[in-house]
Parts: C-alpha cells; sequence; structure tokens
C-alpha cells in the first residue's frame, strides 16, 4: 500500500511540472516557505488541512485530487486555453516594458 505521503508529494510534483512552477513559485502562491515545500514533496512534512487548501488552490486544483491514486487530468481545453493566456500575457507585458521604458 501507498503512503498518503507518497502519493501526495507525487501528485504536488506532477501538479506543480505541469502548471511550469518553480518549489518557489509554488511557495510564493501557497503563502509558504520553499522549504516547507520541498519537505512536503520529498515525503518529510505532511502539511496541515489549511496548508493542503492552500496548496491545492496554488495548483489549480481540488484538494481531493492532490491524494488521487492515478492524478485526474484535466480536460485538454483548459490546457491549452491557459497555455495561450500565459503566452498573451508575456507578451503583453514585454509590450508594456518596452513603451514606459
Amino acid at each position: 500500500m501507498t503512503s498518503l505521503r507518497h502519493i501526495l508529494s507525487a501528485n504536488m510534483r506532477a501538479y506543480r511540472t505541469a502548471l511550469g512552477l518553480t518549489q518557489e513559485k509554488l511557495a510564493e502562491r501557497a503563502n509558504t516557505a520553499v522549504n516547507y515545500i520541498a519537505l512536503i514533496e520529498g515525503g518529510k512534512k505532511f502539511p496541515s488541512v489549511g496548508m493542503l487548501e492552500r496548496i491545492a488552490e496554488a495548483l489549480e486544483r481540488e484538494p481531493p485530487e492532490l491524494f488521487a491514486t492515478s492524478p485526474v487530468k484535466r480536460d485538454w481545453e483548459e490546457d491549452i486555453l491557459r497555455d495561450i493566456r500565459g503566452l498573451i500575457d508575456e507578451r503583453l507585458e514585454k509590450l508594456q516594458k518596452k513603451e514606459y521604458t
């Protein structure tokens, strides 16, 4: 039987990577320390319910998805739209920096 810690750490890492986030960025989004995220992903710490909720929100997931034994796949259309939004946001940011510098 796989432990909850192992499932949580594997899913966190998979969801974080799928979003293109570093541990630092995830920690920032979840309002916690980078080393705490590393400890959770390493299976050395287990977060409180409140922290689990913050991590899930930061990973754009529902809390139960963090414990799915086969990670829940999101609809591919959502992933494409998120990628497009990210590209548009990056381009707008670059254009604004050029305009104001």
